[in-house]
């Protein structure tokens, strides 16, 4: 429970540092304030808490709040969904049952690799715990890269986005795709805090890039359930997917991640001509004018 401590008081810190207080309701204080956001008295007022109890649990004091009280404190620092989850994982009142049943190393189930390999038409891609690569469709091979010719240990894909040159000139937007990808990894580390598989790639990450380890030291978490990624892809060109994420049902450590296009846009065309080359895997496709 040490680690959850210690990791509540950061993200504590950090959230209420990122509260606006007049968006919070507060009336306009005189007094200077020497750092942004919320004051601890504030958190603590808006929660329904004394400022002690709330300093206690800045502090990483091994104390426990009632769901009523964690419920108050997501408000107080208007936390979203992810941060919703986070805190609540932190301090071990979440209702969802554990989701670390097992230690054994995860494997793509035969029928979900078939499924995947079935949409062939669109990249899939397959996340399990911590973020690691399961598996690929051949369009998501060709979109991102062939994880599976990478190292076993490699094949993960916060590491793949911090540590590989390809993603920085694949992803138009790489800035916000590898914040997102420390964000996810953050939520997943606080749903075990600790693994110690998590604990040696944050550390490996932390050590070998300042980008990761700067936006690992924000202590912001993120849930990645649908979006979008820009891409500047060397066979076909400019285009953008959009994602939705899906989770098999009994199986909460797998994320499915299904890549589409806008039917009849340049960047559908882009993933169709795509689609055509993976087929043949001859020649270099070019987009033609629309």
């Amino acid at each position: 429970m040490g680690n959850n401590n210690r990791e509540l008081g950061n993200f504590l810190r950090k959230a209420r540092s990122q509260v606006d207080p007049e968006q919070a309701g507060l009336p306009p204080d005189s007094r200077t304030r020497r750092v942004p956001g919320l004051r601890r008295e504030e958190v603590a007022r808006l929660a329904g808490v004394s400022t002690d109890y709330y300093a206690r649990l800045e502090q990483g004091r091994p104390i426990s709040p009632s769901p009523g009280v964690v419920d108050a404190l997501c408000r107080a620092l208007a936390l979203d969904e992810a941060g919703r989850t986070y805190l609540h994982t932190l301090v071990g009142v979440t209702a969802a049952p554990s989701r670390r049943h097992s230690r054994s190393v995860q494997r793509l189930r035969p029928g979900l690799q078939q499924l995947i390999d079935a949409l062939n038409g669109e990249p899939v891609l397959v996340l399990g715990r911590r973020n690691d690569v399961l598996g690929a469709n051949r369009m998501a091979k060709a979109l991102f890269t062939d994880f599976d010719q990478l190292p076993l240990r490699h094949r993960n894909y916060a590491r793949w986005m911090f540590l590989s040159e390809e993603p920085r000139s694949l992803f138009v937007d790489w800035e916000d795709q590898a914040r997102a990808a420390v964000e996810s990894l953050r939520l997943e580390a606080g749903r075990d805090p600790d693994d110690q598989v998590t604990n040696d790639l944050v550390a490996e990450l932390r050590g070998k890039s300042a980008e990761f380890d700067h936006w690992w030291e924000k202590h912001r978490v993120h849930q990645r359930t649908h979006g979008s990624k820009r891409l500047h892809h060397t066979l076909v060109g400019e285009l953008t997917v959009e994602y939705e994420t899906l989770i098999p049902p009994g199986d909460p450590d797998t994320t499915v991640y299904v890549y589409t296009a806008e039917p009849g846009s340049s960047s559908r065309q882009a993933l169709d001509l795509l689609a055509m080359w993976t087929l043949t895997g001859t020649g270099t496709p070019h987009l033609g004018t629309t």
